[in-house]
């Protein structure tokens, strides 16, 4: 444990999980669609939902979702940018059945018609957990570099990603495997401890069947 376990992280108040943790959501939902938030629809569940609007969750995702940073002092002005930066968005009340109390749900649209749909919640002290994306769970806080690969659910491409982390000489912190059925779309989530540079990511995303990349800095 360290001091920023304890007192938390430098922020923008008056809650760690529902100010900093809300920040934070909004950011790791714009770095997984990518580009500028131009469209942005949000469900608010649990504490979120009952205690949020006091704390200032609503505007605290907006700002992550326009890029500020938890200690970013815009944070409360943040629906007057989203007007200036012509992000559009509506929150709602929603029932997650078995959630985290403090859970967010993020249909997002980029400058380009990407499409995002993400479940997040926020833990405490600053920290998230992007429970699902896309529909599928893939548990991942964000705190580690981290990639995300979509691929065709049929063998080898397990083998493909850790053979070029290896080559690379990048270690594996974690990794999880996730698919919605056999034959149909499969996800891996790999944490590990050192930066992957773009020529990597842009060489996963040109392997025959992998259908998305996405890398989390961490």
């Amino acid at each position: 444990m360290n001091i920023f376990d304890i007192m938390g992280p430098i922020m923008v108040g008056p809650s760690s999980s529902h100010t900093a943790g809300a920040v934070r959501i909004g950011l790791i939902t714009k770095t997984l669609v990518g580009g500028n938030v131009k469209k942005a629809d949000i469900g608010l569940y649990g504490s979120f939902a009952a205690t949020g609007k006091g704390h200032g969750t609503d505007r605290a995702i907006i700002a992550g979702l326009l890029g500020m940073q938890p200690d970013d002092m815009r944070i409360p002005m943040s629906f007057v940018v989203a007007e200036k930066e012509g992000l559009k968005f509506k929150f709602e009340n929603v029932n997650i059945p078995n959630a985290h109390p403090n859970t967010a749900l993020l249909h997002v649209e980029n400058e380009y018609g990407n499409i995002c749909d993400v479940q997040i919640s926020s833990l405490g002290g600053g920290r998230i957990l992007v429970n699902k994306l896309n529909g599928i769970e893939v548990n991942c806080s964000g705190e580690k570099p981290t990639i995300i690969v979509r691929n065709i659910d049929k063998p080898g491409y397990v083998a493909e990603v850790t053979s070029m982390l290896a080559s690379k000489n990048i270690n594996i912190a974690t990794m999880r495997l996730h698919r919605e059925k056999r034959g149909g779309e499969a996800v891996m989530v790999i944490e590990v401890d050192e930066k992957i540079n773009e020529e990597s990511i842009k060489w996963l995303s040109s392997i025959k069947g992998v259908l998305n990349v996405t890398y989390i800095k961490g």
